[in-house]
């Protein structure tokens, strides 16, 4: 599906762009991967760690916020994934009007730039807190989302879709508390600070949310939500996975943080389909056809959520344990 094909990652240089560009030329044969971002220092470590493939990478400087650059950037792309954003909540609450111009000006400059510049695929990286949001990241990702998903009634006789996908803290990155954990523990901590007792998140490695992409891209008709199905944890547990026995003292649920991640909301569940691996949320409007539900689903039932607090899916301590020997810190 992405032999041949010219294939541009937004925030490239991130830990997702770097694992998609290591799947990409590890299995297919693309034409060339273009590395779009803002920091030079990044794009010449990685253009050094992909050197042995030769001419298949490109590095643009550029911000999404720049409309001309991305316009130039896009000409002869086939396929584009969105993973440009500022992320960090704190940051957002506290910068709010960059966090809206890199999350919502940023993603219609991209809906822009795809549809006139002959862009085939678009696939949007989404996240939980753009699930009923009580911060300022959340926000500006659930416009972000609800813009990629009205480009499609944008696109007349274009062949370009718009897709998305979701999922939250990757294991392992620079959001989750793993690292942090870990942290703590090599300095020869005896305890581990928990936010709450009650706190539950979903499990997804930076591999699974790669090849979770790679379905949008291969599948997508334009509109759905992709949502991997991955299993909880507690947080007490992954504290006495990384440390066991430890003490943990409950410090209080930060500002702006959930005890629970929600992938799908009960108003979510009128047009959600459950296949094997992973959930589509379904556009819900006039210019959606419903003949293009794929195939293989079942409907979930009216009221459904997805959250980790409620998944049938748990590690526990021991299960944790052997996901940390495979998770790489990025």
């Amino acid at each position: 599906m992405l032999n041949g094909k010219t294939i541009l990652i937004t925030g490239g240089t991130g830990s997702f762009g770097n694992a998609f560009t290591e799947y990409v030329l590890t299995h297919y044969t693309p034409e060339k991967i273009v590395i779009y971002s803002r920091d030079e220092f990044k794009q010449f470590h990685m253009a050094n760690k992909f050197r042995k493939y030769g001419d298949k990478l490109r590095f643009f400087i550029g911000d999404v916020r720049d409309r001309e650059r991305l316009y130039r950037a896009f000409d002869g792309i086939d396929f584009v994934v969105h993973a440009a954003a500022l992320k960090q909540v704190p940051a957002c609450e506290y910068n709010p009007m960059e966090a809206v111009k890199t999350n919502i000006n940023g993603a219609m400059n991209i809906v822009d730039a795809a549809l006139d510049c002959g862009v085939r695929r678009v696939v949007a990286l989404s996240t939980d807190k753009a699930v009923n949001p009580i911060n300022l990241y959340g926000g500006t990702k659930l416009v972000s989302d609800k813009l990629f998903i009205a480009a499609n009634a944008y696109s007349g006789r274009k062949d370009v879709c718009f897709s998305i996908v979701r999922y939250g803290n990757v294991a392992g990155s620079r959001g989750s508390v793993i690292p942090f954990f870990q942290e703590l523990a090599a300095k020869g901590k005896k305890e581990l600070p928990i936010t709450d007792y009650r706190m539950t998140r979903f499990w997804i490695s930076l591999d699974e949310g790669v090849r979770l992409v790679i379905k949008a891209l291969s599948e997508a008709k334009g509109g759905e939500t992709f949502i991997s199905k991955i299993p909880s944890f507690k947080i007490t547990d992954l504290a006495q996975a990384v440390l066991p026995g430890c003490e943990m003292p409950e410090v209080g649920i930060r500002e702006g943080e959930k005890l629970h991640e929600v992938m799908v909301t009960r108003e979510d569940s009128l047009m959600t389909y459950e296949y094997e691996k992973h959930f589509i949320v379904y556009p819900h409007f006039d210019w959606w056809d419903a003949g293009k539900i794929q195939a293989g689903g079942k409907r979930v039932e009216p009221g459904f959520e997805y959250s980790s607090e409620d998944n049938t899916d748990w590690l526990d301590v021991q299960g944790i344990q052997e996901l940390l020997k495979e998770t790489r810190i990025h």
